[in-house]
């Protein structure tokens, strides 16, 4: 069976109603990928067919996979053929894993802003040449109620819709198949490394007031993954890639909690916060790295550097104080409520999410 073939035979035998059962022709034929040994499926990757679990999906699927980047399509990267509900269409879609991150962030908006703002990131550091011709749309057709569809439209990175009806050739369907596989380990590395690096030219002081439009990432850019050095008004001081790393993730995370996080224009500051119900003040993040049994440092450091950044660039600047945020990747203990006695919030990374001060759950950035 050719790649064509089986896209359009599962379009037209499945069964979105009722119940997932190897008895139905469209479900048997999803189950029976994974064995299928007649596919062109890219070299390093493999597929599986996905009908539901006990319900059957509104939305079937069929997902290929890099061994050496992922296996598993509830976390992580991957490549789909996912089916709109009435299979009419069929996209091929770089996705992200959506059920370990609903976990975290429920199955709601604060979910598809954080899928949203992810997808917007790797989408930015794609190969030009070939992203560009990667951005039809996705629309499944299925209601608000059904949050996993729609929460496959907000993880979309790059995507190419085919109709039904009007597939291409086999050998165009491969060929699509391995600039998706491209796209994918491009994607891939810019997730584990972070690969924007930061330009010399950077702007220090003030940042233009400005729209930031609809994505609320537009002002945030990752940095490299290397180590680099900031000027700081106590010296220089090094970043590196955990550093990096985990603004990023805070970043995305503030994202979906409702905050516009902002670097351009922000340097040596870390991260500044932006809420649309407060556009006057803002949120100033200082992060630090943890070493086992030497949270006093990271926190003298956290503590030092954002009196140092609120005093010349918001007091000497007859700006309105921030809110002053210290961020760290590991839980900080009793050194929280020191922080709380100075007017610091403090958060910090947990295997569930991110913990943090009362003062973080109160501004709904910790659970």
């Amino acid at each position: 069976m050719s790649l064509r073939d089986l896209l359009i035979r599962v379009a037209r035998t499945y069964e979105p109603d009722g119940m997932a059962t190897s008895e139905l022709p469209g479900h048997a034929l999803l189950w029976a990928v994974e064995d299928r040994t007649d596919l062109p499926w890219p070299t390093g990757c493999f597929a599986i067919g996905y009908g539901g679990q006990g319900k059957a999906s509104l939305t079937p699927w069929i997902g290929v996979f890099d061994r050496t980047i992922n296996g598993n399509p509830h976390d992580g990267l991957y490549v789909a053929y996912i089916f709109d509900y009435p299979r009419t269409t069929v996209t091929l879609t770089l996705q992200q894993g959506v059920t370990k991150l609903s976990k975290t962030y429920g199955k709601g908006g604060k979910l598809h802003r954080y899928l949203t703002a992810q997808a917007k990131t790797l989408r930015g550091a794609l190969r030009p040449e070939l992203a560009e011709q990667w951005r039809d749309s996705m629309d499944l057709l299925v209601g608000p109620q059904h949050w996993r569809p729609r929460s496959y439209e907000k993880s979309n990175v790059a995507a190419r819709r085919y109709r039904v009806e009007d597939l291409p050739t086999d050998e165009a369907l491969a060929s699509d198949l391995e600039e998706a596989v491209q796209l994918l380990r491009d994607a891939a590395a810019v997730d584990r490394f972070w690969l924007q690096a930061p330009k010399g030219d950077d702007p220090v002081f003030e940042y233009p007031d400005r729209e930031h439009g609809e994505d609320p990432m537009s002002g945030f850019r990752a940095k490299s993954s290397e180590s680099y050095y900031v000027d700081v008004q106590g010296g220089r001081q090094e970043r590196t890639k955990e550093h990096e790393a985990l603004l990023l993730r805070f970043a995305q995370h503030a994202v979906a909690c409702g905050y516009i996080p902002i670097t351009e224009g922000m340097h040596p500051r870390d991260v500044v916060l932006r809420h649309p119900r407060s556009p006057h003040r803002e949120w100033l993040v200082e992060g630090k790295t943890v070493q086992p049994g030497k949270e006093y440092r990271a926190v003298r450091e956290a503590v030092g550097q954002l009196y140092e950044y609120r005093y010349f660039y918001y007091e000497k600047k007859e700006r309105q104080a921030p809110h002053l945020v210290a961020l760290f990747t590991h839980d900080i203990g009793d050194y929280a409520d020191y922080l709380a006695t100075l007017g610091i919030v403090a958060m910090w990374e947990h295997p569930g999410g991110w913990g943090g001060s009362q003062q973080a759950i109160d501004l709904r950035l910790a659970d």
